[in-house]
């Protein structure tokens, strides 16, 4: 049997084949493209922020080991909004609380202590990592939506055979090429998804573990001003 193809490429073009799918192939197309249009605006704001906390929390890290005195220090940067200060005054905060009494109780505020930044790293790291779960949800979800969208074209496409009763590819290819655009435009969305969700994770991890040594080397400093103190 011969087949024959009568399609022009221009009702094979991407702005042709939307126009030409069915409404739910449609409505799949455009939740998938705005699904990538937010996933997008996600990696740009999550590429400026953490490119940004990682820069600025290094200079932090470099003043702090050059600074002499903590409480000056405390002052000049308690009001930061960097994740690495808010470990920083949660730490500071906490040794205030529990050093103003007469009494200290060394092994009680050295748990507090490592409680107070221990949580204030979650609390950090939860915020970074706040929109992270959208890009693994449009990463694992968008190749089947665009799937569902390609079955339901394609079953059209056959309809239209059927109707037709006819097997030229002019009366084949443009439902099973809207079919596929779905599953394209699927594949356009989760693979940025996927890739940055995780780069981001990555980054994450690493800025945790650089609040995480900072936090320690802060308790350590912080407990050697208890032994110092009780030894006065």
């Amino acid at each position: 049997m011969e087949f024959t193809l009568d399609t022009n490429a221009a009702t094979l073009s991407p702005v042709a084949l939307f126009l030409q799918a069915d409404i739910v192939v449609k409505l799949v197309m455009i939740g998938l493209l705005a699904a990538s249009v937010w996933t997008w605006a996600i990696i740009i704001a999550a590429t400026a922020k953490l490119g940004g906390v990682s820069r600025r929390g290094a200079a932090f890290e470099r003043d702090f080991n050059r600074a002499e005195d903590i409480d000056a220090f405390y002052k000049q940067h308690s009001e930061s909004k960097l994740p690495i200060a808010r470990v920083f005054s949660a730490g500071v905060a906490e040794w205030r609380r529990s050093t103003m009494g007469g009494a200290i109780d060394r092994e009680g505020t050295r748990e507090r202590l490592a409680t107070a930044m221990g949580a204030a790293v979650a609390s950090e790291i939860d915020a970074l990592s706040d929109r992270l779960n959208i890009l693994a949800t449009v990463g694992a979800v968008a190749p089947f939506v665009g799937l569902f969208g390609t079955v339901w074209g394609i079953m059209r496409a056959f309809t239209g055979i059927a109707q037709a009763q006819s097997t030229s590819l002019a009366v084949v290819a443009p439902g099973i090429a809207e079919a596929l655009f779905a599953t394209a435009i699927g594949l356009f969305a989760a693979i940025p998804a996927v890739i940055a969700y995780n780069r981001f994770s990555h980054r994450i991890n690493r800025i945790e573990a650089r609040l995480n040594r900072f936090a320690d080397g802060f308790h350590a400093t912080l407990s050697r001003q208890l032994e110092m103190a009780g030894k006065r």
